[in-house]
């Protein structure tokens, strides 16, 4: 029987219970909305403006703080969107007042974007691979082949990683599918759970699905966050191709670095497990053979990237429009392999309200005026005008770092942050900097939950376990963070200069 297990929800954390009358984080957020609500009207900021930088302040603190669970903070934030641009003065027409209309539209505007179609759609595509148990399959039948010496099976845990990055679009949904079975290894070769190896093996696997959620468009729901605003800040879109093409050699390369790192700062006990091949293949064969619907879902997905990586070349279908029409043939009689009844019982509809209202949220910070006002602010305090790219680059990618500490989520990290990065860029007078390249580099940048576990979902995933310490955690994401933000400045640096995109 497949397993029935959910999908997992890429922004719903677990959130310790609280107090119903005393939540501090709500507490500050709302003293920040009203406070910078009644300050005076900064010179060159509309109303609305104002307004929505309040409003921003509000949602930051509330993600950061996680005083509300990521869905409910979406609908209250969507609400305040709502009302007060809709009492606010028009931004083209300060004579006359927006309307709750306008306001609500303004609300809803991040659910006509192509990327919540997407998200929406790949999350489905996960239930699928769930459902099926396709996902498991290919992860035993990869560890099964790479031997018994405790350096191969760290490696194999890095491939399933990366293959199941090409076919799971999203990272809890990949963790959620892969640590168990780690688990189920740690068992199975004896080790125990407070070995080295257990917990060399679990680290490897949590931070090399976070790593793959750089190398490919379609594996992180923060991605489709940033490509939506680029979008519509530059009319241009990347295509699934041209994303893999720059953004693959980095997940690579932080991969093969991902092993030695973890290899060093964590040896395993043994060089071999005695029996652990036999055991891997035992497991393979209580999986029992493929089924059809395995068959059948495992031939779609593969279909669907090789169109995802011919997009623009041997067709002109979107990336989206090409994921709707893969999850319709998932639910169709005969061909299908899911029923609505089992994709809907652990569906992650909280992150669709969180993505479209997150991305309402940018779009209403662009069109009043708001982010560019604090972009025109932060480029003056730092100084960043007349710097060359590189620097810029350097002290943008430095701060999301750290911002990205108090963040329990990269989606929510991205709809905060992106507007302001593409408004900053658009603020600074530097001769030859592509804007639109600087944006995708840096939001390579907000995918490095590596530090902490309650830096992504799948990092509490992986927690959740208890095969490490946090101290373990943090020791080695802090030097795999340093890597990245290195390899990234090597990338902004010579390999983005020629691909032309910065």
């Amino acid at each position: 029987m497949p397993r029935q297990t959910t999908v997992g929800n890429p922004v719903e954390s677990q959130t310790p219970k609280r107090s119903v009358w005393f939540n501090p984080g709500l507490i500050c957020a709302t003293a920040a909305l009203i406070v910078i609500m009644l300050l005076p009207l900064p010179e060159g900021l509309p109303v609305a403006g104002q307004r929505m930088l309040a409003i921003f302040v509000f949602a930051v603190i509330i993600w950061i703080s996680e005083a509300l669970d990521y869905a409910i903070s979406a609908v209250v934030i969507g609400a305040l969107i709502a009302v007060t641009l809709g009492l606010s003065p028009d931004v083209a027409n300060p004579d006359a007042i927006l309307g709750t209309r306008k306001g609500l539209a303004a609300t809803m505007a991040g659910f006509s974007s192509s990327g919540l179609a997407l998200v929406a759609a790949a999350l489905l595509l996960s239930a699928a691979m769930t459902i099926t148990g396709l996902d498991r399959r290919i992860a035993m039948f990869v560890l099964s082949k790479v031997g018994t010496k405790t350096s191969h099976v760290v490696i194999g845990s890095i491939i399933v990683a990366t293959l199941l990055a090409f076919l799971v679009p999203s990272a809890t949904a990949r963790a959620a599918a892969v640590i168990p079975i780690m688990v189920g290894i740690i068992s199975t070769f004896g080790a125990g759970k407070q070995s080295r190896f257990s917990g060399l093996l679990i680290l490897t696997t949590v931070q090399a699905v976070s790593i793959w959620n750089v190398g490919i468009k379609t594996a992180a729901a923060q991605n489709m966050v940033a490509v939506g605003f680029l979008q519509r800040a530059f009319g241009v879109d990347i295509t699934w191709l041209d994303w893999f093409i720059a953004a693959a050699p980095f997940s690579v390369l932080m991969s093969i670095g991902l092993y030695f790192i973890m290899m060093y700062m964590m040896p395993p006990e043994h060089e071999t497990i005695p029996g652990g091949k036999e055991s891997v293949q035992k497991a393979l064969k209580e999986i029992g053979p493929m089924t059809g619907r395995e068959k059948r879902l495992l031939f779609l997905s593969l279909l669907l990237v090789f169109c995802w990586a011919t997009e623009g070349v041997l067709h002109s279908f979107d990336s989206p429009t090409l994921t709707v029409i893969a999850v319709a043939l998932l639910f169709l009689p005969g061909v299908g392999v899911m029923k609505w009844k089992e994709a809907n019982a652990g569906y992650p509809w909280g992150t669709i309200v969180l993505f479209g209202i997150g991305i309402s949220l940018g779009t209403a910070l662009l069109s009043t005026g708001a982010a560019p006002w604090l972009a025109k602010f932060v480029v003056v305090q730092f100084g960043l005008d007349g710097l060359g790219p590189l620097v810029i680059f350097a002290i943008l990618g430095l701060f999301l770092i750290i911002v990205h500490l108090g963040f329990a989520s990269a989606t929510a990290l991205a709809s905060a942050m992106i507007p302001i990065v593409i408004a900053v860029l658009g603020q600074v007078d530097t001769v030859g900097m592509n804007a639109f390249g600087m944006t995708i580099l840096l939001q390579f940048v907000v995918s490095f939950g590596f530090i902490l576990p309650v830096n992504s979902p799948q990092g509490m995933v992986a927690h959740g376990t208890g095969a490490f310490e946090v101290r373990d955690f943090i020791r080695t994401g802090i030097v795999l963070t340093v890597l990245a933000y290195l390899l990234t400045l090597l990338f902004a640096a010579t390999y983005w200069r020629w691909l032309g995109m910065i």
